[in-house]
């Protein structure tokens, strides 16, 4: 599914009224509609009290058209407005028109009356927040931080009017204070606030309603960020082979470095991969071996501190020609010597190349030898190894991630994974896609190393274009992650648990497709 910025959606809008000819009254009719309906099946209507909290822009109009529907099928409603109704335009006060002649109570919240809101709000069973909307850009102040806190400090069901007010509707961030909602619907595509954390965290259950726009508008090009893409996994035929399902050389490890490889290759064979060569210091083959005997070991000539030598040059690209793939740098170390053969070595593979850990912090300040490479590359950095591949702080590159990662992306060539609470997959064509899956319990060593075993067995075993696989893989990784805490709980995860638990995530995916693709993986329910 699409997602848009605030500015995207505003030009949505503007498209439906001007090319596709619906009147904006006929939006915020369909808008009202769609949260009316998540109220009555979510919560029920009839001898029930709302207190819809609404403000003077759309958001306001929105929850003034909740309002109507509730009380034309038997809620008992009360409207609380925080700004003058003289600052609603046309639209908005069409609305507003028929909530007075209806008789349905409204009230203006004032800095006066304001400590009489906290009785309203414990007199009710349920709130609606349509305060503030996506456009907000400065830090919520005065009688509107006030009154969210009252919200947030009830024990009341919340539904959200299209994000919960205080949340910036194109970062996520939380503007000084944020609604926590239980129910958010959002209107014509979920907006980048929406998804990310921690606007994700505050939206609760969230719900998209296209509200009568057309597909051609919604699902436009010129939008460039949008969740994972679904496909089918492909069934194993019986009469094959370990090479049918790909062979991949990880060039990893180091004296003191004994999970980074085990992970990656183990994790490749895991989630269905065919053929894992570890190419690994002399020295440290025995003890991988020792616990992961289904890996192939390449031992490689080392330097004194136990780390890979850049002797290993020549074999190495050689060898590379040999495989399907190459995964490159986690746990090598920033031993000075390593780390020049990983900038040597990288414009020379001629194979898809993941380069992740160790590797990422090679090339960091020499990132121009990317544009030298022929075959596609993915790198996968979480924000401290991005800070290092951009010059930017981690501050910086939180505040603005999009946009920070598509430049990237674009300026290099590269497909590139930021890692976090739903990771973000930037491509070369300025394409983002956001992942949905994962949690917490996931932030432990070696859950990287995870991500590129199970990356390149998409590509390697289940066929997908390289493009497709790395969003698939990093789909699967954080599902593997999400059984993993539904069995031993989000505290106790570590990176053997999701690498235990690949090949369970893809017989979960073949199980649950169709509910899957429905809802974005259980996080966007479409009304």
């Amino acid at each position: 599914m699409k997602v848009s910025t605030v500015e995207e959606m505003h030009q949505l809008d503007r498209n439906a009224m001007e090319k596709y000819a619906i009147p904006g009254i006929i939006l915020m009719e369909n808008a009202g509609e769609a949260a009316y309906y998540v109220i009555l099946n979510e919560f029920g209507v009839k001898n029930r009290r709302f207190l819809v909290f609404c403000g003077s822009g759309h958001n306001g109009g929105d929850g003034l058209v909740v309002a109507r529907k509730i009380f034309s099928t038997g809620g008992d409603v009360h409207i609380l407005c925080l700004s003058k109704p003289e600052k609603f335009d046309a639209t908005v006060n069409f609305h507003f028109e028929m909530v007075k002649r209806a008789g349905i109570p409204f009230e203006l919240v004032t800095e006066e009356n304001l400590d009489e809101v906290g009785a309203y709000i414990e007199d009710s069973d349920a709130i609606i927040d349509a305060i503030l909307g996506t456009g907000i850009k400065r830090n919520v102040e005065g009688k509107y931080r006030e009154v969210i806190d009252m919200i947030n400090d009830s024990d009341k069901p919340v539904f959200a009017i299209d994000i919960p007010s205080g949340i910036n509707g194109n970062t996520g961030e939380v503007m000084g204070t944020a609604v926590f909602a239980d129910f958010t619907i959002t209107y014509g595509l979920p907006k980048l606030g929406n998804i990310l954390y921690p606007g994700f965290d505050h939206c609760g259950k969230l719900y998209v309603t296209h509200i009568s726009f057309p597909p051609k508008n919604y699902n436009t090009p010129d939008i460039k960020v949008e969740t994972t893409r679904f496909y089918p996994l492909m069934v194993r035929e019986s009469d094959t082979h370990k090479g049918t399902y790909g062979k991949v050389l990880f060039i990893s490890g180091a004296a003191a470095y004994f999970g980074a490889p085990y992970f990656s290759a183990m994790s490749f064979l895991k989630a269905g991969g065919g053929l894992a060569y570890l190419a690994t210091p002399r020295s440290v083959t025995p003890a991988i071996a020792s616990k992961g005997n289904e890996i192939v070991f390449v031992p490689l000539k080392e330097t004194a501190d136990g780390t890979i030598s850049i002797e290993n040059l020549d074999f190495l690209v050689e060898f590379s020609r040999s495989v399907d793939m190459v995964v490159l740098g986690p746990g090598v170390s920033l031993n000075p010597e390593t780390k020049e053969l990983v900038r040597k070595i990288t414009p020379l593979i001629e194979k898809p190349l993941l380069l992740d850990g160790d590797g990422l912090t090679a090339i960091s300040g020499h990132v121009e030898i990317l544009k030298e490479r022929k075959a596609p590359t993915v790198l996968t950095p979480h924000p401290g190894e991005m800070s290092r591949l951009t010059g930017l702080t981690i501050d910086k590159i939180a505040e603005d991630k999009i946009n920070i990662l598509r430049d990237f992306t674009t300026r290099y060539g590269v497909i590139t994974v930021l890692k976090g609470a739903h990771s973000l997959i930037g491509y070369p064509d300025g394409k983002i896609i956001i992942n949905l899956s994962g949690n917490p319990g996931m932030a432990t060593a070696g859950s990287g190393d995870v991500l590129t075993g199970t990356i390149a067995a998409m590509f390697t075993a289940h066929g997908f274009s390289f493009e497709d696989a790395v969003s698939m893989g990093v789909f699967f990784h954080g599902l593997a992650g999400d059984i993993a805490a539904a069995e031993i709980g989000e505290d106790g995860v570590v990176a053997g648990d999701i690498l235990k638990f690949l090949p369970e995530s893809l017989e979960f995916y073949r199980e649950n497709y169709e509910e899957i693709v429905e809802t974005n993986y259980w996080s966007i329910y479409i009304i």
